[in-house]
């Protein structure tokens, strides 16, 4: 099986796992999730579109062959030049955007969608906070409304999951990719996420875009390992 293959089918069952836990399932999908890590020995890692790590999970197995431990690996040196200029900008602790950014690739590489312009939208909607609540109603990083996307936040177990960063990431990623395609083009479409669809200046989609070229020049300059935030 492919690393993206595998790496795809771990954030499945994950999700799957996380709705067992809602309809009463919980003991299947733990069991479904202790067979697939106890057969298991190696490395997975997972890839985005042009082949770079984006994060993988080291299951690694003791001389006994009884202990078993699941690790997240640290980004590729791209992200976690994202990442640290997010912690800089933000004043959000590394190790946090670390993870936030690895959940964004990771996404993204399954929706389809720059990983980029997620991490952007978070930061324009929520200066990476993943318990903001708007007045209107908007929850977590990607500010997503749940009376708009009854259809999405439902097959993530409701409105509550919006809080937890994975699926707040993935459904607002899936909802970009769906403005975008509806509305022609990545402008159009951040208008559209922002409810300002009618604004002809497109302050938001230009406040978004202005973003992601910041991130992207942090991309090309990823810090040293070690250095200071």
């Amino acid at each position: 099986m492919k690393a993206t293959e595998i790496g795809a089918s771990i954030r499945r069952i994950g999700r799957t796992l996380r709705r067992a836990m809602h309809s009463g399932l919980a003991g299947f999908g733990l069991i479904a999730l202790l067979v697939l890590v106890l057969d298991a020995g190696y490395l997975w890692p997972i890839t985005d579109q042009s082949g770079t790590a984006i994060a993988g999970v080291a299951v690694s197995i003791a001389e006994t062959g009884e202990e078993r431990e699941i690790a997240t690996l640290p980004p590729d040196p791209k992200q976690r030049g994202v990442a640290t200029y997010l912690a800089r900008k933000y004043r959000v602790a590394l190790d946090a955007t670390e993870r936030l950014v690895v959940n964004a690739f990771a996404a993204a590489t399954e929706i389809g969608v720059d990983p980029l312009l997620i991490l952007a939208v978070m930061a324009v909607e929520s200066s990476l906070n993943p318990i903001a609540e708007s007045g209107y109603g908007a929850r977590g990083l990607m500010q997503v409304v749940p009376r708009f996307h009854l259809e999405k936040v439902a097959s993530y177990g409701g409105a509550d999951a919006l809080l937890e960063p994975d699926v707040n990431i993935r459904v607002g990623a899936e909802i970009l990719k769906e403005y975008i395609r509806r509305t022609g083009s990545l402008e159009g479409g951040l208008q559209l996420y922002a409810g300002a669809a009618d604004d002809p200046e497109r302050g938001y989609a230009r406040k978004v875009l202005t973003e992601m070229q910041r991130l992207k020049d942090a991309a090309a300059r990823p810090p040293q390992r070690g250095a200071a935030v």
